[in-house]
């Protein structure tokens, strides 16, 4: 996401390189490169704590609160402060890219209308909540055919319950912190031309590209719910790898290195469970969603 080591890694250098031609440039990508770190020790908290069935605990809908803090901050200064003056660095630009895709890969998994994980604040369906009426202060009565505690039936008032004042209903419990709304099909397209971006770029064999097609791969998977997709995708990558000529040095090897291995374990993820239900291993989960908005099957684990 945009917590990954080998983001802040160039994140770093860029913020370096440009210190003496652009000072704002450099100050935004430091700022940026500091939240990076925060938020990526905040999603493997999120994972450790998140539970089978789903139900968030207090800790946890604070922890939910803050990394949507988080990385609505970064994209602010993302796309405020950075996406506008990359156009005359390669890398830089390929890297702003992913970036704005992957705080919108957050949005979707804490934070999406309708929900696609079980790692977001989910909004309460006004439905599903047990509606009440006071009975002249003799108890309350309940909607389920309960009686109430005085034996004096209740008095009858027309026009129904009194609904909440607008902005005061059900909604998502993180409302405050971003608008809630379906955030899925702008993450799909941003991640789209940061690929795109990095193939005309960036050779087979670049970290930055690599760290650009693994994310893209996860969300494929977990929030797209295209499992095949996800499977094609890192099969091509770890092969256009393997196709490259283009030398690297001893610190891009390595981080190469290991994202060919993530990528190799995409290529079979979900293959040995096909057969099963989802659901089964992973708890209750959310409707899953195609990118049309059809069912499908239910999202998996980053």
């Amino acid at each position: 996401m945009a917590s990954s080591e080998v983001d802040q890694k160039f994140l770093g250098k860029a913020a370096k390189a440009v210190e003496h031609e652009n000072p704002l440039l450099a100050s935004v990508l430091y700022k940026i490169l500091g939240l990076s770190i925060n938020l990526s020790h905040q999603l493997v908290k999120a994972k450790k704590q998140r539970r089978p069935d789903g139900t968030p605990t207090s800790a946890q809908l604070d922890l939910s609160f803050h990394i949507i803090w988080l990385s609505r901050e970064g994209l602010v200064l993302l796309e405020q402060y950075v996406v506008p003056m990359v156009g005359a660095y390669t890398e830089l630009k390929v890297l702003a890219y992913k970036l704005r895709a992957s705080f919108y890969h957050i949005f979707v998994l804490f934070h999406n209308t309708p929900p696609v994980s079980s790692m977001g604040v989910n909004t309460p369906d006004p439905q599903n909540t047990p509606q009440s009426r006071l009975d002249k202060g003799k108890g309350v009565a309940t909607d389920d055919g309960s009686a109430p505690s005085s034996a004096k039936p209740s008095r009858n008032f027309e026009g129904g319950p009194v609904g909440p004042p607008p902005g005061f209903g059900p909604e998502s419990p993180s409302a405050f912190l971003l608008k809630p709304g379906d955030y899925l099909p702008i993450a799909h397209q941003y991640f789209k031309e940061a690929a795109e971006l990095a193939d005309k770029i960036l050779w087979g064999s670049h970290s930055l590209r690599l760290s650009v097609k693994t994310e893209y791969a996860a969300f494929l998977y977990e929030c797209v719910h295209d499992f095949e997709g996800s499977r094609k995708l890192a099969k091509e990558t770890v092969a256009q790898v393997y196709d490259a000529t283009e030398g690297i040095d001893n610190d891009m090897f390595n981080d190469a290195c290991e994202l060919v291995t993530v990528l190799g374990k995409m290529m079979k993820r979900g293959l040995n469970s096909s057969n099963k239900n989802p659901a089964s291993s992973t708890g209750s989960q959310p409707p899953a969603r195609t990118e049309q908005g059809e069912p499908s099957a239910p999202p998996g684990m980053i």
